[in-house]
């Protein structure tokens, strides 16, 4: 049976504070925040709503096998955005495998020194290593743990079983 970790909107309030307070550590502030969808929404929109700084969205979902072509022409702007100067923060709520992470970088290019990536929690097993921000870690190669935040939490949850 696969042990469950429980997130409180607590937890998730402090960690998207934590993130805010490493990119300030590090002097870099973003021009926009970027959520991917599902999972990316929610921490984006604390953090946008913590510094005012404007939040928009991508719709990648590699899991349900699909993406569409408004993903690549969102990609190639947030691209042409980060080599006029603009700081871009791509926020999802978890880096698990890197796929997501993996795609938008090699498939679409999104590759650039102004693109940082933000997650609440990082899976240290996975093959995406370029996470710039980031609170909780886990490693699911050694100790596989089903993560539950508190938008999920909510009526019949499918993935539970």
């Amino acid at each position: 049976m696969v042990k469950k970790h429980y997130y409180t909107w607590t937890d998730v309030e402090n960690m998207c504070q934590s993130i805010i307070n490493q990119m300030y550590k590090d002097d870099w502030r973003p021009d926009y925040i970027v959520g991917i969808t599902r999972g990316g929404n929610v921490p984006a929109t604390i953090l946008s709503n913590m510094t005012g700084i404007r939040c928009e969205t991508i719709k990648i979902s590699l899991r349900d096998d699909y993406s569409d072509s408004n993903c690549r022409s969102d990609a190639a702007r947030m691209y042409d955005d980060a080599k006029l100067g603009k700081n871009i923060l791509v926020v999802d709520d978890i880096n698990d495998t890197g796929a997501t992470f993996n795609w938008l970088t090699r498939d679409l290019g999104l590759i650039h020194s102004n693109i940082r990536f933000a997650t609440l929690t990082e899976n240290l097993s996975s093959s995406f290593d370029r996470v710039n921000y980031y609170c909780h870690e886990v490693n699911k190669a050694e100790k596989d743990v089903w993560l539950v935040y508190p938008w999920e939490n909510v009526g019949v949850y499918y993935g539970s079983n």
